[in-house]
């Protein structure tokens, strides 16, 4: 296999996801087939950062976006500082890189109202897909985990006597989350449900679908976007859009900075901050209409 040793560096030293080694390889792939084509080498150790800019040149004249591009171009750099690191190189070509300019995403979080309208207002179906949905909607918004974080999730990661579940983030790292009330009394009457289903092959998953086997992304997808499609007139109506409406919100409510990152399941303080031009308006609100000197 290609690019074998990296692969395996990525997967057992630093335990990046399945996903993100594929997207890695893919990245890789498409790069030495670009110089295989172009420069008649098959050599990606060998090549120079004009070559790559070729390649990068090719990939914004074919309509990808500068965000795609700039990962693509990380995935490269990534090998070429393995290969560094076990001397097989002596320089990067891309030591002098420098990523191509990108628009900031301001992802709009749905409002408290937004959310109250589907989890309150909205008719869930009695049966098990209706109360799976409704589970899938209140633990998104009550512990902000990952799309990919809840479809991984296992029946043994609920811990029912300490109300806390279970949750395996990205490089495999562990955090423990608390269960509102609430959602456990969804949880209690999903997996009544669960259990009635009449064939289940992935026992060992919270969420399955009504054939009983692992649910999936794109279906969790179509979930939130289905139900808040019906609530909100926003753009995006993802998982993601709900993670982002759980941390605005706390940070709304004055949660502590260094809490949500926790929650969340961030490595670092500056991922969790990107949530922060939300409160900070409101922020904002509640100053003006309370200073003594504000012109209200």
């Amino acid at each position: 296999m290609p690019f074998k040793s990296f692969i395996d560096y990525l997967l057992l030293e630093k335990n990046y996801s399945k996903l993100t080694i594929k997207a890695y390889q893919k990245d890789l792939s498409e790069f030495s087939e670009f110089i295989s084509l172009e420069f008649n080498t098959n050599s990606v150790e060998t090549v120079n950062y004009s070559q790559i800019r070729s390649w990068i040149v090719s990939l914004v004249k074919k309509g990808i976006i500068n965000r795609s591009v700039n990962r693509k171009i990380s995935a490269l750099n990534s090998y070429y500082k393995f290969l560094l690191k076990t001397e097989s190189i002596q320089v990067n070509p891309l030591a002098k890189h420098k990523a191509l300019k990108t628009s900031k995403k301001i992802q709009v979080p749905f409002s408290e109202s937004e959310i109250a309208t589907v989890l309150d207002e909205l008719h869930f179906e009695d049966g098990f897909e209706g109360i799976r949905n409704k589970l899938i909607i209140e633990l998104f918004y009550s512990t902000g985990i990952r799309r990919i974080e809840l479809v991984e999730l296992k029946l043994k990661d609920v811990d029912y006597s300490n109300k806390t579940l279970k949750v395996l983030g990205k490089r495999n790292k562990e955090r423990i989350l608390p269960l509102l009330e609430s959602v456990l009394i969804t949880l209690n009457t999903y997996l009544e449900l669960r259990n009635e289903l009449e064939n289940i092959t992935d026992n060992d998953y919270l969420f399955l679908t009504k054939k009983g086997v692992k649910i999936y992304e794109t279906l969790v997808y179509r979930i939130i976007n289905e139900y808040f499609s019906l609530a909100s007139s926003k753009v995006k109506k993802s998982p993601h859009i709900l993670r982002h409406s759980f941390a605005t919100h706390l940070l709304n409510q004055g949660a502590d900075l260094n809490a949500v990152k926790e929650l969340l399941g961030h490595s670092s303080l500056a991922a969790t901050q990107v949530y922060t031009h939300n409160s900070i308006a409101e922020l904002k609100k509640v100053y003006l209409n309370t200073h003594p000197r504000s012109k209200k």
